[in-house]
């Protein structure tokens, strides 16, 4: 899934990495929808009608959903029903019919699974295991002819200075480099663009403000709940009918691809 929660060495993610994500589903996929992020990312991409594709961890369809309307097929996986919920929600109402969700994570025996070959296979800001070669081994896998590779440069997409304020440092630093350098040991010669964008920094009430920040917070404490609400209060001001922090946040991400054929 598209996160930034902390990995452990030895999986993809921590046994309590689905409560969180079940409770965040709704608001970060819609916080992830509302950014330019998938349009560059698509753009990054040579896309055909005849195409398929794998989105292996796609969170709430933010990279699937629009592929759906340039390739033939896409196969969406998550270990998140929830997240999977909201992708098929969003397909009923647009009347989308060439998605295919499949409930299964990286550490999953991806043949038991149904995941097979694809003209392309994306990891969109869901790999963040400290090894992770064995994940990138079946990405090439899983692909015919491309992969795609995003992670944050930096701090990623969190407020460094609320989590600072509330205790916490963030739990995704300077992941792609640490990819890049994987994927040179491994012999491939990955190209890499960056996409910049803005993260939300407007919300209609204060309130909304509150709940959109959550979904920073693995395990969130009562104290760290109290801590975002008054590092709000003293940071947010009024503007247009709508309340704001004083200063913009923006995040850069790392897109490494590959063709197999040359890879």
């Amino acid at each position: 899934m598209e996160n930034q929660s902390e990995i452990s060495s030895s999986s993809q993610k921590h046994p309590e990495d689905l409560e969180f994500w079940e409770k965040r589903s709704s608001s970060f996929a819609q916080h992830a929808g509302k950014t330019r992020y998938p349009n560059e990312f698509l753009k990054l991409m040579r896309l055909a009608p005849e195409l398929t594709v794998l989105d292996m961890g796609c969170g709430g369809g933010a990279l699937a959903v629009p592929l759906a309307g340039k390739v033939k097929k896409v196969t969406a996986v998550d270990f998140s029903p929830n997240m999977l919920a909201i992708v098929g929600n969003i397909c009923r109402e647009r009347n989308i019919t060439n998605i295919e969700t499949i409930l299964g994570e990286w550490d999953s025996d991806w043949a038991s699974l149904g995941i097979g070959k694809y003209d392309i296979a994306i990891a969109s800001r869901s790999l963040h295991a400290e090894d992770s070669a064995p994940y990138i081994r079946k990405l090439i896998n899983a692909a015919r002819r491309q992969v795609f590779i995003s992670s944050p440069e930096g701090d990623g997409p969190v407020d460094a200075k609320l989590l600072e304020f509330a205790g916490r440092k963030p739990a995704a630093r300077g992941d792609y480099p640490r990819i890049m350098d994987v994927i040179r040991s491994m012999g491939i010669r990955a190209d890499i663009s960056f996409i910049d964008g803005n993260q939300t920094n407007r919300w209609p009430t204060f309130e909304a403000a509150v709940e959109e920040q959550k979904w920073m917070f693995f395990n969130m404490t009562p104290q760290e709940d109290e801590k975002i609400r008054l590092y709000l209060e003293q940071n947010l001001i009024q503007k247009d009918g709508m309340v704001q922090l004083p200063y913009e946040r923006t995040c850069r991400w790392a897109v490494m691809c590959w063709d197999i054929m040359t890879g």
